[in-house]
């Protein structure tokens, strides 16, 4: 166990203690919201925010108790953030989306919506994609044909968005 000794052993003490703590109040705000907030929508807006502040918070944990290395690779990080930014410029478009679906309301579960070829209905609004229910294509009418269309966030920005609920 000679991992786990001196600076060690403070550090993970200290991530374990942070994460608990983190874990322990996010399941009793989720709660608190869920008791207190009656329409669905609002409630799971809340609840996918509440997720993302308990994870920022997390990371912001393991920052924290490493703070003293981070001044080493500084430099280092700064010359890969624009490669790593190039690289997940999809990721970042489908972030922002998902904050413009969040914030103004573009689309919401339980929207029927088009996006291109796909037409059906919004059952999960993630960070990064957003999952539709399909209806129509062999099917007749306004049927559910089974499948269940999973799309990048970043179609509220490059393709145009029939809302036909709104």
């Amino acid at each position: 166990m000679e991992w786990l000794s001196g600076q060690d052993a403070e550090r993970f003490i200290l991530i374990a203690v942070g994460f608990s703590v983190i874990l322990i109040l996010n399941y009793f705000v989720r709660w608190a919201l869920s008791n207190s907030v009656k329409n669905n929508s609002n409630k799971y807006r809340a609840r996918k925010a509440v997720n993302l502040l308990a994870y920022l918070l997390l990371i912001s944990v393991v920052l924290f108790v490493y703070s003293d290395k981070l001044g080493n690779i500084g430099v280092a990080l700064g010359v890969a953030g624009v490669g790593i930014a190039f690289a997940l410029q999809e990721v970042i478009v489908s972030l922002a989306g998902w904050l413009n679906m969040m914030i103004a309301g573009t689309v919401s579960v339980g929207n029927r919506i088009k996006v291109g070829d796909v037409k059906g209905d919004v059952i999960d609004i993630g960070i990064l994609t957003t999952t539709i229910m399909e209806i129509g294509d062999w099917v007749q009418g306004d049927l559910y044909n089974g499948r269940l269309v999973t799309l990048s966030n970043s179609f509220v920005f490059k393709e145009k968005v029939h809302n036909y609920s709104g």
